[in-house]
């Protein structure tokens, strides 16, 4: 494969379309400076994917496009193609010719063309992979390449390593791979987030639709038994309600006929009546007067029995006192007898007990000071064991330091006098390394205070490349934690928006209507979306909404109707519409003195925040509850005002007006209004985070660049060091060594004197603490005897007091015996002392109250007798008087007796018609309420159907059983399913569709986990195994070059040495590479010390190594020789030209030697200004001669 041909138009200063053919070999390209012959090169790296305008030599990729003369107007845009000859099938298609071609617009569009057909960049740099050709490869060689290879970091030259191993492919894949697991991962959290919040979603919902399922079932099967029930319900009332009209008729009829004939006997009764009264009264006026007078006698009579039984009872009672009194004294004499002998007795104890008291004492005493000398002995005799024991130790410690002293003296003595031997020889043996010191230390200083200069500015630069280094990795680890920040936040917003978007936590029907909101322009949304409150309110603004909250907002009432319609038609449930047109909400509260009260924060719609256009809907949703900090507040205000006001909390509480409260805790801490201000938190957060992500972004490229700087001069130093550190190494040596000798000298002849006296001094502590040990061993023996004789003497002691106090013991306990008997006897004399001082007491009492009473009792007769004698006397006037009383009574009874007979008979008759009239009267009343009962429990009947079940009794008659239970069985089964549906609780019939939805929304997004699980693991191995792939090729190959370098070095420079070195301490696929030469006749050194023209070879060795070891199929060179002199650009061509045997070179170049190597020359020229053309080679050589 080669380069068949470059076509250009538009392009820089090629404002004509140019073509330029070539064949095998060399081509070389000349002409003036200033001509555009670099642009030749510009134009090949431009349509081979140059992005960077800096490297073309211009400040944006429009300065590629001609810009026009003062003759020719600028041109519109620029065009290249480059045409390779793809016989050989090099590269993976399927042509012989492949062009490559770009176009770039004035306007900014550009495109990339393969063989004719729009491609991408992509495909134009996959094409050339693993060739050199391309922006990074070397097959396009300027002399800002060769600038970069020269001076460039170590970091800096590796792309051409990379290029030459053939590893950039698998970088850029690797690049690629890695982007995408971050994208995975990226994914994988926002995915884990969402997982995260329907989990949580679908368990309670999971729940709640199989309770509604269970509901669902028992209702429609309640539905069927309570539809049975109520046809048979009604046939039951209707076949009653027929029978009870026909009843109601004929009973009527014979009520009136009755009453008729009742009203005429009415008239006669009620004149016999008013006879009958008037005798009546008369009788009655009598028979008081007798009964007065019968009852005044009777009266008499009975006081005049009951004063005689009083009289008896009290002779009676006054017999009774001197018995009892008799029976009082002589138990008193006894008692008295009783208390004179236990006085006795209790002073004889008394005296007892005081005896015993002191003996007890005595020999608690005795025994306390013998347990106290037996405590005392025992403290001796364990303290004199201590000290035996211690003295013990102490003798055998000083014995065992007797032995090591001998020892050690007659060791020490043998050194000493092996000491004084080679103290003798090193006296001998020392002279003349003064001088000597002097003249290499002062050689030595002078280097090193180069190397300090050159370290301390080494270090600044370390400093502040560390520094530099840790800032940026601070921020790489803040960027890091704000990215995941955002991405978590992200999530967050994302599944609240989603969550927002399907309306979840609102009703089924809610979410029906919503769900339209873009087909009907007049819905605007749920109350909770057009109403923003601050988080402190929210509780208490959704709170006063309450179910209001998922109150659909309509623009008028035809909207409401229309959704009312589409929600009936689809039968998805019911919902509340409040259409701007209808709703105003005028109006404020009762009492606005009420917002004035402590607690009071003010009207729920004060609190919130919206749009002027639903300010009358607040209004009425809102605008008579006040919002009160807290329950307390709240109470004391709806009690003040009679609870007439509607009130909330803070903290969710209701006061309703009437008095009812309602509060507790919710069973989430979710709301509907605190999602939207969320998600606005979230938003806003999101932002800045973002924003934040962005500068840290430009503050960690700006750390890099001051860092790759500082890399640079620090190479410098660092060389420069090494020349420092050559010449300090030299010098150094010779000091040391000389110092070394000198030192050796000195410090052996003070260490063995040192060590001299040491050990003499070391015998005569030896001797002291002999001396001192044997006086020790003395002394201890002393008081080791001493000891052992008082602690006889103790023992002794304590044998006497340990007998004696066995002693005491048994006294003591006898002693404590007797006196405990003889204080129970007293204590016990004593009670009975006070019983019995109780017992005289009482009869004395008893005595005194028996007299009083009998005193009493003999007044009391006397005064009864004279109350006989005055009521006997009045009895006696009073029996005559009755006597004529009596005998008027009897004559106005006969009169009475005789009207009463006449009535009796009419009595029956008009109590015979009375009754059938009642009887008549409550059949009709029974018979009209059963009919309105029947009325009422068939209304009541059609009502709870079509409240139920929207049912009316035609439509009811689709549900009848032919073969239906009994009613009985019925209701039974009714009771049952209401029971069951009861123990359900609240059920949330919309739960089955919300379930439905997110558990297919997880089941897919689960999928999606795990694919993106897979995709990590497939990622992480493919980088895994791109590594392990790129460390080997790499290894292999720059070995290879390393090879081909130092061959190509010796072949370029006539000898010398060329070698490559890595970077330490790097990874192999980052690290830099390190170019070391060296010229025939000088030292290895690195290329910073090198000649202009040296640098500029070595470079060239550099890369035609590379060409050798993997050549491109053609080689652009520009001017990349003009440092060399005219020996070098000879060996230069000359290598050259043997290089063209696998590749194709295109030279740009202004050397005589490198142009007479070409195999043909184009010659670039500016006939006209600004605008570049192609001239003749003949016209060219002409010039050059010239």
């Amino acid at each position: 494969m080669y380069l068949k041909s470059i076509e250009m138009h538009g392009f820089k200063s090629f404002a004509n379309k140019i073509v330029l053919d070539f064949h095998n070999g060399m081509t070389g390209i000349v002409g003036p400076n200033g001509s555009g012959k670099s642009n030749v090169s510009d134009a090949v790296r431009w349509v081979l994917g140059e992005q960077s305008a800096k490297q073309l030599r211009g400040a944006s990729m429009q300065d590629v496009i001609f810009s026009g003369t003062e003759n020719r107007k600028p041109l519109s845009y620029a065009y290249v193609a480059i045409t390779m000859d793809n016989s050989d099938h090099m590269l993976d298609i399927d042509f012989e010719e492949v062009t490559v071609a770009r176009r770039v617009y004035r306007s900014g569009e550009s495109e990339y063309l393969l063989n004719g057909s729009p491609c991408r960049l992509k495909d134009v740099n996959e094409l050339f992979y693993d060739t050199g050709i391309g922006k990074e490869g070397y097959s396009i060689i300027g002399q800002g390449q060769i600038e970069k290879i020269l001076n460039g970091r170590p970091e800096e030259r590796r792309e051409l390593f990379d290029e030459a191993a053939g590893i950039v492919k698998y970088k850029r894949r690797k690049a690629t791979a890695q982007k995408k697991l971050e994208s995975e991962r990226e994914n994988l959290i926002r995915i884990n987030d969402i997982l995260s919040e329907l989990e949580r979603q679908a368990g309670p919902l999971e729940r709640q639709a199989e309770k509604a399922k269970i509901f669902l079932k028992k209702r429609e099967e309640l539905k069927k038994n309570d539809v049975n029930l109520f046809l048979m319900e009604m046939e039951r009332i209707d076949a009653q309600l027929k029978e009870a009209a026909v009843n109601y008729e004929t009973v009527r009829g014979q009520l009136e006929e009755t009453t008729a004939f009742h009203e005429k006997m009415k008239t006669e009764y009620e004149q016999l009546e008013d006879a009958m009264e008037a005798v009546s009264a008369e009788i009655e006026s009598e028979r008081n007067k007798l009964n007065e007078s019968t009852i005044l006698k009777e009266k008499l009579e009975g006081q005049i029995g009951v004063l005689n039984e009083q009289i008896k009872a009290a002779e009676l009672s006054d017999e009774h006192f001197g018995n009892r009194r008799k029976e009082l004294e002589s138990e008193r004499t006894e008692k008295e007898n009783q208390l004179n002998a236990y006085e006795e007795e209790k002073l004889a104890l008394d005296m007892q007990l005081e005896q015993a008291k002191q003996r007890l004492k005595k020999a608690e005493h005795e025994l306390k000071n013998l347990q106290e000398s037996i405590q005392n002995c025992n403290e001796k005799i364990d303290s004199g064991k201590n000290e035996r024991m211690e003295l013990l130790n102490q003798k055998a410690l000083i014995q065992a330091n007797q032995q090591k002293f001998d020892t050690t003296i007659e060791q020490i003595s043998i050194q000493k006098a092996q000491l004084n031997q080679r103290l003798l020889q090193k006296k001998s043996s020392e002279s003349g390394l003064e001088h000597l010191l002097e003249e290499e230390t002062h050689t030595l200083q002078k280097v090193q205070d180069e190397i300090e200069q050159l370290r301390q500015k080494e270090q600044k630069l370390e400093d502040g490349q560390s520094q530099r280094r840790q800032t940026l990795a601070e921020l790489n680890r803040t960027l890091e934690e704000t990215t995941a920040k955002y991405h978590k936040l992200s999530s967050r917003l994302e599944s609240l928006r989603n969550i927002a978007e399907r309306y979840d936590g609102y009703g089924n029907s809610i979410r029906k209507v919503m769900a339209q909101k873009e087909r009907e322009p007049g819905l605007l949304g749920v109350v909770s979306d057009l109403i923003k409150v601050e988080k402190k309110y929210e509780t208490a603004i959704e709170t006063a909404l309450g179910g209001s909250i998922q109150n659909i907002v309509t623009k008028d009432d035809e909207t409401a109707k229309k959704m009312i319609a589409y929600l009936k038609q689809n039968r998805f449930g019911r919902a509340t519409f409040l259409p701007l047109t209808s709703v105003k909400g005028s109006g404020d509260i009762k009492y606005p003195e009420a917002l004035q009260e402590p607690g009071v924060i003010g009207l729920a719609h004060t609190l919130a925040t919206y749009d002027e256009t639903y300010r009358g809907i607040m209004r009425q949703l809102l605008g008579r509850v006040v919002v009160a900090d807290t329950i307390d507040h709240a109470a004391a205000l709806a009690k003040k005002y009679r609870y007439s006001l509607s009130i909330v909390t803070l903290e969710g509480e209701s006061l309703r007006p009437g008095g009812s409260m309602t509060g507790g805790a919710f069973k989430n801490s979710g709301n509907l209004l605190g999602r939207n201000r969320e998600m606005e938190e979230l938003s806003a957060e999101a932002k800045q985070t973002q924003e934040l992500i962005e500068k840290q972004k430009a503050c960690r490229e700006e750390l890099l660049t001051a860092i790759a700087l500082n890399s640079d001069d620090m190479e410098k130093v660092r060389e420069e060091l090494q020349q420092k550190y050559l010449l300090e190494n030299t010098a150094g040596l010779n000091v040391e060594r000389a110092r070394k000798q000198k030192e050796q000298s000195e410090a052996a002849l003070k260490n063995l004197q040192s060590e001299g006296m040491k050990l003499e001094s070391r015998i005569r502590e030896m001797k002291e603490e002999k001396a001192q040990a044997q006086k020790e061993i003395a002394q201890v023996k002393q008081k080791e005897e001493e000891l052992e004789q008082e602690t006889a003497t103790y023992q002794e002691i304590l044998d006497e007091k340990l007998y004696l106090e066995g002693s005491a013991g048994r006294s003591f306990s006898e002693a404590q015996m007797e006196e405990s008997n003889i204080r129970q006897k007293s204590e016990f004399a004593a009670s009975n002392i006070e019983r019995v001082k109780e017992e005289i007491e009482k009869c004395g009492i008893q005595i005194q109250k028996l007299s009083e009473e009998a005193e009493l009792a003999k007044e009391d007769v006397k005064q009864r007798e004279q109350q006989i004698d005055h009521i006997r006397q009045t009895i006696r006037s009073s029996e005559d008087e009755f006597v004529r009383f009596e005998e008027i009574l009897q004559k106005k009874v006969l009169q009475r007796d005789e009207i009463a007979s006449r009535q009796k008979e009419f009595f029956g008759k008009r109590e015979e018609i009375t009754e059938r009239i009642s009887h008549l009267d409550k059949e009709v009343f029974r018979l009209n309420s059963q009919k309105e009962k029947l009325e009422e429990s068939r209304e009541r009947q059609n009502n709870y159907m079509w409240e139920e079940y929207e049912l009316t009794p035609h439509n009811a008659l689709a549900f009848r059983e032919e073969a239906c239970r009994s009613a009985d069985e019925l209701k039974k089964q009714i009771l049952s399913l209401k029971d069951e549906i009861r123990s359900l609780g609240d059920v949330n019939v919309n739960a089955i569709e919300e379930y439905k939805e997110i558990s297919a929304r997880y089941d897919f997004l689960n999928a999606q986990h795990e694919d993106l699980i897979r995709a990590e693991e497939a990622l992480v191995n493919i980088i895994e195994e791109l590594d392990s792939g790129m460390r080997r090729q790499f290894t292999e190959k720059f070995a290879e070059i390393r090879r081909e370098f130092d061959r190509a070095f010796q072949e370029l420079f006539g000898g010398g040495k060329g070698t490559l070195e890595l970077v330490e301490d790097e990874d192999i696929l980052e690290c830099g590479v390190r170019i070391i030469a060296q010229p025939p006749g000088k030292k290895l050194q690195n290329m910073i010390l090198l000649s202009g023209g040296e640098k500029s070879l070595t470079a060239i060795s550099l890369l035609f190594a590379i060409q050798n070891l993997k050549p491109s199929p053609f080689c652009l060179l520009d001017e990349i020789e003009a440092a060399l002199d005219d020996s070098n650009v000879g060996r230069f061509a000359d290598y050259l030209h043997k290089l063209t045997e696998n590749t194709q070179f295109i030279v740009i170049t202004h050397r005589r030697g490198t142009m007479a190597s070409a195999d043909r020359l184009y010659g670039i020229t500016m006939q006209e200004k600004g605008v570049s053309t192609l001239v003749s080679v003949d016209l060219i050589e002409h010039d050059l001669e010239k």
